[in-house]
């Protein structure tokens, strides 16, 4: 179903993709447009429960293609070192693909919660009230992970 990592010295295991999942900053979600295209975008989102999630606005192109076709791809990379004078470059990846599905609820709330947790930390309290206020006026998305690879480029 999945093609096999071709360098197979340069593949993590799953736990280091992982904890890569959980470091990164932003990821890109691929989704497929109506007309056959890809789209990427990248956003903010925190790995929780084995899913990734990731907060987004009622509607817009990628919940159109998410409404087309579940199937996604989702990519992060960090520890970036360019290498000029080798012509290279060092870094950590992770690619999964996955099926996208709303959040609702109580699993919406605790992403939202996990979110503030992971970019705004030292803004707990603030960030719950923001969320009591404004989780209305948002949605939330979840990506269930069907295939996982990492890679280290070192």
């Amino acid at each position: 179903m999945f093609n096999k990592m071709r360098r197979k010295d340069k593949q993590m295991s799953a736990e280091e993709s992982i904890e890569i999942l959980k470091k990164g900053e932003v990821g890109i979600l691929s989704t497929i447009c109506e007309n056959g295209y890809p789209y990427g975008v990248p956003l903010n989102y925190v790995y929780f429960n084995n899913s990734i999630y990731f907060h987004c606005a009622k509607d817009g192109q990628k919940l159109s293609n998410i409404k087309n076709s579940s199937k996604v791809s989702f990519c992060v990379y960090n520890d970036v070192e360019l290498l000029p004078e080798k012509f290279d470059t060092n870094y950590k990846s992770v690619i999964l693909f996955g099926k996208a599905s709303e959040a609702c609820e109580e699993e919406k709330y605790n992403a939202l919660v996990e979110l503030i947790k992971k970019y705004s930390g030292g803004y707990l309290d603030k960030g719950l009230e923001y969320i009591d206020k404004a989780k209305n006026a948002a949605k939330v998305y979840k990506i269930s992970i069907d295939h996982i690879t990492g890679k280290t480029q070192k």
